[in-house]
């Protein structure tokens, strides 16, 4: 099982990044405050089964080069922790502002719902090259990787479902407090700085 230092740095590192305005909490906002939180539920069910899906494809995939190719999964290690200081300094240059599509108030059905949260997580290249990236410095290969990545699929769904929620139900109010001021700045200038730490670590483990 991982130990509690890995936690800390994980659980932090990850709600940022899940807060951080992106393309699945502008989601959830926008069919919260057009079609109600309730229904937009069967959304966030297909985003955070996509989720889990590339999580765990991504951990086993670098697992199996990790015990199969060790010469590989150094190369994989050095550009994985290049790709996240990447993002990180991205996070902390960028201008971002919510931008909401028009209320819609027709009916969409649960499967309609469901297929555009899971579409949204599984056929976004960027998720996955994040996945590879994030997840395998916390995996200790010396011990039974299921048991550790069932804990962090685990702590990633319930980090993407908390935040979800916060969008959908937080509405114009949450709209309005994201696009005052720096805040989704600091925000993003949060999770960058996080983001470059794990690709540092990353990089010298």
């Amino acid at each position: 099982m991982l130990d509690f230092a890995v936690l800390g740095v994980f659980i932090p590192t990850f709600f940022f990044v899940s807060i951080t305005p992106g393309m699945c909490m502008t989601l959830a906002m926008t069919l919260g405050m057009s079609i109600g939180v309730r229904r937009t539920m069967w959304m966030m069910i297909g985003e955070l089964l996509g989720v889990a899906i590339v999580a765990v494809a991504a951990v086993a995939g670098v697992a199996s080069i990790m015990l199969n190719y060790p010469t590989l999964f150094s190369v994989l290690k050095w550009l994985g922790a290049g790709y996240l200081v990447y993002i990180g300094i991205s996070m902390w240059r960028a201008k971002a502002t919510i931008k909401l599509g028009a209320d819609s108030k027709l009916k969409v059905s649960r499967q309609a719902l469901f297929s555009q949260g899971f579409i949204t997580a599984i056929a976004n290249p960027k998720g996955w090259a994040f996945m590879i990236s994030l997840l395998p410095p916390f995996i200790n290969i010396d011990y039974t990787i299921a048991p550790q990545l069932s804990m962090l699929v685990a702590i990633i769904m319930l980090s993407e479902f908390t935040c979800m929620m916060l969008y959908a139900t937080g509405g114009k109010s949450l709209r309005l407090f994201l696009n005052q001021g720096d805040n989704i700045k600091w925000m993003n200038r949060i999770a960058g700085s996080l983001m470059v730490a794990v690709g540092m670590w990353l990089a010298v483990s």
